[in-house]
């Protein structure tokens, strides 16, 4: 009889932390380095460290962010590991940490961290940036340079409008990407019978009763905010408020999936109303905002769904 291995050759949660912190690293060094394919690899980067969250828990999720962004300092320096860190290695493990729960993922606060994670960034870099005029300023230099590399003009009128949404652009992508690897990889797990819990229906989410109060206190502060004649002196409250709108608008892509259950030709359904949803963002986002509010508020009575 072969004794059992010991240490972490014995343990698969920690093999599979450790696999997952190596994948995660060298895909957002491959980018970091501008390799080919380096944007697509950086933004799949999420994928293992949910991969192994979902297979063996929240904890290897920690180890394996933990690794990454290790490896991604020592390779490539502190900025990329600070962005790894802001944009993957602490939301992976929040999100797993407050959604996994025996026998079940609940979506509840998950989907609520998704607009706060964001915000709190957000207020910190405007705290903190070590940089004259603060984030308003970084990013003006960082639009007037990505224009000047595409050899476009930079009025200041196009880059004050760029400058006000920029953060709220990065956080509703980078939540994007988040919830495209986290569903890419309960998937995976679970076509290998390696999945922790059952995918969660998307259609049910609800956010927290208390969720839908945050948005509006920042659309108020946003509107008593004293104007001061300086284009895009209004990003930051801006932003803070789009990116708390974030969750309600998916509870309204949950809400149209809601509604396409059971009817004929739903998968030729929901493909067109996503192709109108990227060509048609700036109206019909706004409409899933409502639509999350109505179904927040219309279900206010119905189970809490985590």
């Amino acid at each position: 009889m072969q004794p059992r291995q010991q240490g972490v050759l014995g343990s698969p949660g920690l093999l599979a932390a450790g696999a997952a912190g190596f994948a995660a690293a060298v895909a957002a060094l491959w980018a970091f380095r501008g390799l080919p394919m380096g944007t697509a690899l950086f933004w799949m980067a999420p994928f293992p460290l949910f991969a192994a969250g979902l297979g063996f828990g929240a904890g290897a999720a920690v180890l394996a962010a933990a690794l990454a962004t290790l490896l991604v300092g020592f390779a490539g320096g502190g900025l990329p590991a600070l962005v790894f860190l802001v944009l993957f290695a602490v939301p992976v493990p929040l999100l797993l940490a407050t959604g996994l729960q025996p026998g079940r993922f609940a979506l509840a606060l998950p989907v609520a961290l998704l607009g706060l994670w964001p915000v709190a960034v957000l207020l910190a870099a405007a705290l903190l940036l070590p940089v004259e005029g603060g984030l308003e300023a970084a990013m003006r230099n960082a639009v007037e340079a990505a224009l000047a590399r595409m050899g476009m003009p930079a009025p200041d009128l196009l880059v004050a409008e760029l400058v006000r949404v920029k953060a709220a652009a990065i956080g509703f992508w980078t939540d994007l990407a988040l919830l495209a690897n986290a569903a890419a990889a309960q998937a995976f797990l679970a076509r290998r019978g390696l999945a922790l819990v059952p995918r969660p229906d998307w259609a049910a989410v609800r956010l927290p009763g208390w969720y839908p109060v945050l948005p509006a206190v920042a659309a108020g502060l946003f509107l008593a905010m004293p104007g001061d004649g300086e284009p895009g002196g209004d990003a930051v409250p801006l932003s803070a408020l789009l990116m708390l709108l974030i969750p309600l608008f998916l509870q309204g892509l949950a809400g149209v999936h809601l509604r396409a259950q059971g009817r004929k030709g739903r998968t030729p359904m929901l493909a067109l109303f996503y192709v109108l949803l990227v060509l048609f963002l700036q109206v019909i986002g706004p409409a899933l905002v409502g639509l999350g509010l109505y179904d927040q508020f219309r279900r206010r009575r119905a189970p809490q769904q985590g």
